[in-house]
C-alpha cells in the first residue's frame, strides 16, 4: 500500500509518521512518500520519519520529494495538509482583519476566507494530477478550511473525504473523564467543520446509553476551561460546543485578547524554528514533547483509521467516523451538497452520514447561515472578483454590515494578489 503526504514538510509530520508506525496492523503501509516543495525542511522532516519508523520496527520505506508527480504516482490515498503562503499568509489572516474589529483567524471570518481563496484552486490542482495518476485513489483532505475545501473536491468529482481532530479530541477527553476507552465512546457530533455541537455521549456504540447529562453534571467547569467558554453557557446549552464555537459566542471578548497578544502564527512559527532544530538531531527518533504544543492531537489515529476504512484494510479501525461528507438529506434544512461534519459509515465506497439528532434551531440557524457563507465562498475561490469576495463577507455571520464587509474586501485582496490571478 502506497501512501502520499501533500505538505508532508510540516513540523507536525513526525506525530502522523508516529501514528502510521504504533498503528501498522490498522493501516499496513509498504511506501509512504513526504511531497513538498521546501526540500531543507523536506529533508529534516524525512531523516526524522525514517528513523522513528526504524525504531518502532516498521517495514515500511519512506522516501521524500519536492516533485508533486512523482509523488503521489499510484498513491493508493493522498493525504493534504498543505499552507498556500506559509505562516507569513497565516500571520496576515490572523491580523488585518482585527484592523476592522473582526476574528483574525485563519479558519473562522475574513480570515478564513482568504485562506479558502488561496487554497481551493491549488488544491484542486493537486487532485487533478492525482486522479491522471490513479483515478481509484482516495484523496483525504486535513487542509483548512476543510469544509470548503473538500466541497470544492466532492463538487469537481473527486474521491475525497475531510477530516478533522476536534471530534477525536472530544472523544479522548470524554472517555479520560469517564474513566472508558476511547473506543467505548459514541459522539452525536453535528455540525459544519469549525462549527459543531456533542449533542450527545454515548458508551458502548451510536444506540447507546446517552451519558452526556452525567459530563456535564460532573464536569462541566472542567470542559468549559478546556473551551475557555463560561461553564454557566454549557449548563445553558445543555450541549457541548466545538471550541472554535468561542468566535461566535464570545466574538469581542476574543477580538479583544487577539490585539493584547502575540498571533497564534507567530508562536507557530516560533516553534517550527525549534523543532526543525530537534529535526536535524540524528539521535532523535521519536516524535519531541515540544511537537505536542503545535496543535492537531490525535490527528495521526483519526487518519490512520479513515485511510484503513477507505482501502479496505480497516484491521482495527472503526467503522463509524466523524467526517466531512456530502451532507445527502442528512440536515434536511440544507442542501444535499453541502459539506457537513457528523458520525459516517467508512469502507471502500466512501462515507454514508448516519442519521443524526434532530437540531435545536439555536444550533441549525447558525449552521445554515454558515453554509450560505461556505457556497458564496467556494464560488469566489472558483471564479474570483472582488464582488464575489465582497458577497461572501457580507453573508458571513461575523460581517454581515456592508461597509464592514468592504473594508475586509479592500484588505483581503491586497493581502493577497500574489495568489489571486484575478486581483
Amino acid at each position: 500500500m502506497k501512501l502520499a503526504v501533500v505538505g508532508g514538510g510540516s513540523t507536525y509530520t513526525p506525530e502522523l509518521i508516529d501514528g502510521f508506525a504504533r498503528l501498522r496492523d490498522t493501516l499496513p503501509i509498504s511506501e509512504l512518500v513526504l511531497v513538498d516543495p521546501a526540500a531543507s525542511r523536506l529533508e529534516l522532516v524525512g531523516g526524522l520519519a525514517r528513523r522513528i519508523f526504524a525504531r518502532q520496527g516498521h517495514p515500511g520505506t519512506i522516501t521524500t520529494t519536492t516533485d508533486l508527480d512523482t509523488g503521489v504516482a499510484d498513491a493508493d490515498a493522498v493525504l493534504l495538509q498543505l499552507r498556500v503562503g506559509g505562516q507569513a499568509a497565516r500571520q496576515q489572516d490572523e491580523t488585518w482583519p482585527l484592523e476592522c474589529g473582526c476574528i483574525g483567524q485563519e479558519t473562522t471570518g475574513a480570515g478564513g476566507l482568504a485562506k479558502a481563496l488561496r487554497t481551493v484552486p491549488v488544491v484542486l490542482d493537486i487532485a487533478d494530477r492525482v486522479r491522471r495518476s490513479n483515478p481509484d485513489a482516495w484523496i483525504i483532505d486535513f487542509t483548512n478550511p476543510v469544509g470548503i475545501v473538500t466541497r470544492a473536491l466532492l463538487q469537481a468529482g473527486h474521491r475525497a473525504v475531510g477530516l478533522c481532530n476536534v471530534a477525536i479530541g472530544f472523544q479522548r477527553r470524554f472517555a479520560a473523564l469517564l474513566g472508558v476507552t476511547p473506543t467505548e465512546v459514541h459522539l452525536d457530533h453535528v455540525g459544519l467543520n469549525h462549527l459543531s455541537w456533542e449533542l450527545g455521549v454515548r458508551i458502548g456504540g451510536p444506540d447507546g446509553a446517552d451519558v452526556l447529562p452525567r459530563l456535564l453534571t460532573e464536569h462541566a467547569p472542567a470542559i468549559a476551561a478546556d473551551l475557555h467558554l463560561p461553564t454557566r453557557l454549557l449548563e445553558e446549552l445543555g450541549v457541548v460546543p466545538s471550541y472554535y464555537l468561542r468566535y461566535f459566542y464570545a466574538h469581542d471578548e476574543v477580538v479583544g485578547e487577539l490585539r493584547t497578544k502575540p498571533s497564534r502564527a507567530a508562536e507557530v512559527a516560533a516553534m517550527e524554528a525549534e523543532l526543525l532544530a530537534l529535526y536535524g538531531d540524528l539521535d532523535l527518533a521519536e516524535k519531541p514533547d515540544l511537537l505536542a504544543r503545535r496543535g492537531g492531537a490525535f490527528y495521526s489515529e483519526a487518519a490512520v483509521d479513515l485511510a484503513a476504512g477507505l482501502l479496505g484494510n480497516g484491521s482495527g479501525a472503526s467503522p463509524v467516523q466523524v467526517v466531512n461528507t456530502y451532507n445527502r438529506g442528512t440536515l434536511p434544512f440544507l442542501p444535499d451538497e453541502a459539506v457537513i461534519e457528523v458520525p459516517a459509515e467508512i469502507d471502500g465506497s466512501g462515507a454514508r452520514p448516519l442519521p443524526v439528532p434532530r437540531l435545536d434551531p439555536l444550533h441549525a440557524g447558525l449552521i445554515a447561515h454558515v453554509t450560505a457563507y461556505e457556497e458564496l465562498a467556494l464560488e469566489a475561490a472558483l471564479l474570483g472578483g472582488r464582488e464575489r469576495v465582497f458577497k461572501a463577507l457580507l453573508a458571513h455571520p461575523l460581517v454581515g454590515q456592508y461597509d464592514l464587509a468592504q473594508s475586509l474586501t479592500d484588505r483581503l485582496v491586497a493581502h493577497n494578489r500574489e495568489h489571486l490571478p484575478w486581483a
